[in-house]
């Protein structure tokens, strides 16, 4: 029997503690973070999935390199700061964001994706009371 294989199937399937979001009582709070997934959980079970979920981060990395080596370390930097200030304007709290500044730096505007077809904001999980959202992002509770 190859215990080798065995114990690497099991050892992806087990859950990382500390993703889970805690509340003050120590359990997920769902009316803030919305609902858990066990799925989210647990450690990637094959290296492409792994290499999917980090693509947009590479892809990233890649052009940072490379507009360093042709036009210089300021180019990055500009274009890090253009993300960092498109990425802090969001709506209210119980608003679903649609991130369309950042999009159109990103040049994602320019395409359609699965998730732009199935990922409709008005079918969120994630609607809860607006104004203890916005206390809750304030720290007022």
């Amino acid at each position: 029997m190859n215990t080798r294989g065995l114990r690497s199937q099991l050892k992806d399937s087990v859950p990382v503690s500390g993703l889970c979001p805690q509340g003050q009582y120590g359990i997920q709070d769902s009316l803030r973070s919305g609902f858990t997934s066990v799925k989210n959980e647990l450690l990637p079970s094959h290296p492409l999935e792994l290499s999917e979920k980090n693509f947009q981060l590479n892809q990233e990395r890649m052009n940072y390199s490379t507009l360093r080596n042709i036009q210089g370390l300021h180019a990055p930097l500009k274009l890090q700061m253009e993300y960092r200030a498109a990425r802090q304007i969001q709506r209210l709290p119980f608003l679903q964001s649609s991130n369309l500044a950042l999009d159109t730096l990103r040049g994602g505007d320019e395409s359609i994706g699965f998730e732009d077809i199935l990922n409709d904001p008005a079918q969120s999980e994630m609607m809860g009371e607006p104004h203890m959202m916005v206390e809750y992002k304030l720290g007022l509770l």
